[in-house]
């Protein structure tokens, strides 16, 4: 019999507007043994999100006060929100074999490659920046000058996109899914995550 050591932990990043979300969620509904983490953060709910479920939504005093006692693997501030990621949850899920998506920025996955040399980074690539734009004015979530930051911010993050084991470009959604899916198998399967347990 073989079995894993522990369970393993995908950090996921892409461009806001890349289509992350859904290939995620699409994972979650599909692969059994993965649970998504969920985030602390300090913006607002979108219409839909619910508490516990998308966001921990705190206030910033409350965010800051999880900061100072060191609850973080985690954290940073994206377009003047924060976020962060609860090292205690993510320690207990991956002891008692659950793997994890980690849905974070570039900023946050720099942290947690640092500290957690184990995890699996992925970063989700739109076709274009021309795309991108369309896709976020389509989605109407956003006015014109938050779309243009966000634009703004997608160059930098393909730009650190280097710092991941694995490409996915989101051209055709299903195509996408498959590879997300291969890449979660296959990490499953490696060697170095086994162990035995009989004797040969």
């Amino acid at each position: 019999m073989i079995k894993r050591k522990t369970g393993i932990l995908f950090v996921i990043s892409a461009p806001s507007g890349a289509g992350k979300s859904t290939l995620c969620k699409r994972l979650l509904s599909e692969v059994s043994g993965i649970e998504f983490s969920v985030s602390f953060t300090t913006r607002a709910p979108r219409s839909g999100e619910v508490h516990g479920r998308d966001y921990f939504f705190i206030t910033r005093e409350e965010f800051m006060a999880m900061v100072n006692r060191g609850d973080f693997l985690e954290y940073a501030e994206v377009h003047g929100n924060l976020y962060g990621t609860s090292k205690s949850f993510v320690e207990e899920k991956l002891r008692k074999g659950m793997d994890l998506i980690l849905d974070i920025d570039v900023q946050g996955a720099k942290q947690v490659f640092s500290k957690m040399k184990e995890c699996v980074g992925i970063f989700i690539f739109p076709p274009s920046i021309e795309e991108l734009r369309k896709r976020l004015i389509k989605r109407g979530t956003d006015p014109e000058d938050v779309i243009e930051k966000r634009l703004k911010a997608a160059r930098w993050e393909i730009a650190q996109s280097h710092m991941y084991h694995y490409w996915i470009l989101n051209d055709d959604l299903e195509e996408a899914y498959q590879q997300l899916k291969g890449v979660v198998l296959a990490e499953r399967a490696k060697r170095e995550r086994m162990e035995l347990t009989w004797n040969i």
